[in-house]
């Protein structure tokens, strides 16, 4: 067991438990509310549904690795760099938008950042 990297993944499933419940209601459904050409809503509406999909199989890989750690069939090394860098970047990309947007206080109401960093901490901690 790796400890760094079932917190990680343990963060990750919270983040996305927020993602299907805050997210939907706070986001989604007012986007899907809006008047918006059917085209690129749907696009949006896919972007979000990619992005379930990759926290859930990211959440899944790290709470797996971080119980077996030590009896993978594989290195874990590079697909722990790899979800870790993913969401490094996440919050990398979320904390430029936020201070470089017109949101007053865009840091702390764009707050999704604070998971990423602390994803990809414990998974680069192990």
């Amino acid at each position: 067991m790796n400890t760094m990297v079932l917190l990680a993944g343990i963060v990750a499933a919270m983040a996305t438990l927020g993602h299907f419940t805050a997210g939907t209601k706070m986001y989604l459904k007012p986007f899907k509310a809006c008047d918006l050409d059917v085209v690129p809503k749907n696009v949006i509406l896919s972007v979000f549904h990619y992005v379930s999909v990759y926290q859930i199989l990211s959440s899944l890989l790290l709470i797996m690795v971080g119980v077996n750690y030590e009896n993978c069939m594989y290195d874990p090394t590079m697909v722990l760099n790899f979800i870790g860098m993913n969401y490094a970047f996440f919050a990398l990309v979320q904390i430029i938008i936020a201070l470089t947007s017109s949101v007053k206080g865009g840091l702390f109401k764009m707050f999704q950042w604070v998971f990423w960093v602390l994803i990809a901490v414990f998974v680069f901690l192990r």
